[in-house]
């Protein structure tokens, strides 16, 4: 089967935006959303979790909305996700993305406001970037209150390696990785 190849801007509305969605960890969002910033035009798209945790880290809702049109994930059938069939995002980028979304992204499975926009952005040939936490067999990172050392499990590697594979998606492993993907995302759309 040949894959059809990915979408180019002319493809997309001359404002189009990058679609920056958040899942429930703690792990570099800071950074994650320094990033997001960064960005020439950027909408965030949180899921419940990531609603839950991103004022944990400095960032309630009122203050994304100081810069960000920001979407919540309070529908069932993901309404916001129609916005990729009418060509208002170029890039869905997922970071950082829990075990949990991983997994769901893996398989298929689209039952959060994120999950849903990368199956969809899949399906509409759309790239998207995603920011894999748990990708070594030692994990450090920050909590709210202190540093913590995980350790994933052999399925949480697995799937990260399965997403890996799928088409129109850059798994990074890392802020470093992460930010040569958007650079790179950048130059493809003559935005950088």
């Amino acid at each position: 089967m040949t894959q059809a190849p990915a979408r180019n801007l002319a493809d997309f509305k001359p404002d189009a935006r990058f679609a920056w969605c958040v899942t429930g960890s703690g792990h570099l969002i800071e950074e994650s959303i320094a990033l997001a910033l960064e960005l020439p035009r950027a909408d965030l798209f949180l899921s419940a979790a990531a609603e839950e945790v991103l004022p944990l880290y400095g960032w309630p809702l009122p203050k994304l909305r100081k810069h960000f049109r920001v979407f919540r994930d309070n529908s069932a059938s993901g309404v916001p996700v129609g916005m990729l069939y009418h060509g208002m995002h170029h890039t869905i980028v997922i970071a950082p993305a829990t075990s949990n979304t991983v997994a769901k992204c893996a398989f298929g499975i689209s039952d959060t406001l994120p999950t849903n926009m990368y199956a969809q952005a899949g399906k509409q040939c759309i790239p998207g970037i995603v920011f894999a936490c748990d990708t070594e067999p030692t994990v450090v990172t920050q909590s709210p209150n202190e540093w913590v050392e995980l350790r994933p499990r052999a399925i949480e590697l697995d799937n990260v390696e399965r997403l890996s594979r799928f088409e129109y998606t850059t798994l990074v492993r890392s802020l470093n990785e992460l930010k040569a993907a958007l650079g790179e995302r950048l130059s493809t759309l003559n935005l950088g």
